[in-house]
């Protein structure tokens, strides 16, 4: 049977984009299909938004450490006006990349909602049926709102970066990355900020010591963090919106951000009728080379709910190309990704945490928490924290975690290091970059417990 295309990719991701790309490269014909804007929740909606808001919110903290370093500075309120429409445009500018690349790669672009007919047809919104060998489904997921009443009055990361102005004051509900991140933006940027967590620690499934220096840091700059809390209801009212708080308390706030949880987008394209296997998220069930049940389709990215990360979706779409185009068949590697979390103070990380380690094996802890120079001079009280998780039987370093300025940058580097295997003494053997925070990840000697 002849197809119209080798490829029909749907979603314009950063997992499908380079899938797409990739495939083009080499002599596949694509094409693929994005029904809202190219970039996907990376670009549009998520990291590169978000880390140009926390670039945003550090500012006033930087001018306060300026003047303690001699600086004559004077600094006014954030104007919201004026970040806006600059951040709108830089995610045109990169939506427009987006669009030459996949154009100079001669993958044909369907600005489209497409759902499936059968395992090689594909429908789209535009009343379009087009047939392709493989398809591949890269699209995403989305925040959702939970099950509370009034919750229809809050809003989520997809539309704190389209609100007309700065809220006064906001309420933050849920406890991962995204609400933590959030948190500190928002305080950074002058609101009023309150996060509410029903659980007893922010940032679950994270290092137990360096996710309490996070929320110690948090608390420090401003936030008002609320552990084991949550929202009973909510409504609106003159003021803003009225909540009821399963600690008893009740307030109101200009906004209420939601960030508990996220779905993959999965309803209404005819997967399941097309014999795809869904979750109980409604996360499409792949194998390790993430092919469905249907051996004509597959997924990667956080369709697949497996590692919600860009990278990882990047990788996954190579791995997939390198597997059906190239004849490499190819798993995907999720052991050992590093991660930064741009809280504020940031964490990075990579590994085991402490406490899953010695689930697993005997283990050493190096660790240090110091203040650094640069927040000493300043007057700051700000701490940092370098940790690491060693086996006692191999010396291997299992877990890497920093709570620092730049911990992001840290981590990436030192990551290197933990995927290729390295041991304690392999750290010890690497001289001091001196004078810098993470020379301590090269000095610790002697562990401070084992586990």
């Amino acid at each position: 049977m002849a197809f119209d295309y080798d490829l029909f990719v749907i979603g314009g991701g950063s997992g499908g984009v380079r899938a797409a790309r990739v495939a083009a490269a080499a002599g596949a014909k694509v094409a693929l299909a994005e029904e809202f804007r190219m970039g996907g929740t990376c670009v549009i909606r998520g990291c590169v938004p978000k880390k140009l808001m926390v670039f945003a919110s550090g500012y006033a903290e930087m001018m306060q450490d300026a003047s303690a370093y001699g600086w004559d500075v004077t600094a006014g309120d954030f104007d919201w006006g004026q970040f806006r429409p600059k951040l709108h445009a830089e995610l045109d500018r990169l939506e427009a990349v987006y669009r030459k690349l996949l154009g100079n790669s001669d993958v044909t672009i369907f600005d489209a909602r497409a759902s499936l007919k059968d395992p090689h047809t594909v429908l789209l919104s535009t009343g379009e049926e087009v047939s392709a060998k493989h398809i591949l489904i890269a699209t995403g997921g989305r925040p959702v709102l939970p099950d509370i009443k009034g919750a229809e009055h809050a809003i989520t990361s997809n539309e704190v970066f389209l609100l007309d102005e700065l809220p006064k004051s906001i309420l933050i509900v849920g406890g991962g990355y995204i609400a933590s991140e959030f948190a500190g933006i928002m305080n950074g940027l002058g609101v009023a900020t309150t996060q509410f967590y029903r659980g007893a620690q922010i940032l679950r499934g994270f290092d137990d010591e360096a996710r309490g220096l996070v929320a110690e840091g948090m608390i420090e700059k401003g936030v008002n963090l609320h552990l084991g809390t949550n929202i009973l209801e909510m409504d609106t009212c003159d003021g803003g919106i009225w909540v009821k708080a399963s600690n008893g308390t009740e307030a109101t706030y200009d906004q209420v951000m939601f960030a508990t949880g996220r779905k993959p987008n999965t309803e209404n394209m005819g997967l399941e009728d097309a014999g795809v296997t869904l979750g109980r998220n409604g996360e499409i069930i792949v194998d390790d080379y993430s092919q469905t049940a249907v051996p004509s389709i597959y997924a990667v990215g956080d369709v697949t709910d497996r590692v919600q990360l860009t990278p990882v979706a990047i990788r996954e779409g190579m791995a997939f190309v390198e597997t059906v185009f190239k004849g490499n068949p190819t798993k995907v590697d999720h052991e050992l990704i590093p991660s930064a979390i741009f809280t504020q103070p940031e964490m990075g990380t990579i590994g085991l945490s402490e406490e899953a380690a010695r689930d697993l094996e005997p283990v050493e802890i190096y660790c240090t928490s110091f203040k650094p120079m640069n927040h000493a001079f300043a007057g700051r009280t700000d701490r940092v924290m370098m940790k690491l998780v060693v086996s006692q039987a191999t010396r291997k370093v299992l877990g890497c975690h920093i709570v620092a300025d730049h911990a992001g940058e840290m981590i990436q580097l030192a990551g290197i290091a933990v995927k290729m295997g390295a041991t304690k003494e392999d750290f010890d053997r690497t001289v001091a970059v001196h004078p810098t925070m993470a020379e301590e990840l090269v000095t610790m000697k002697d562990p401070v417990r084992t586990a």
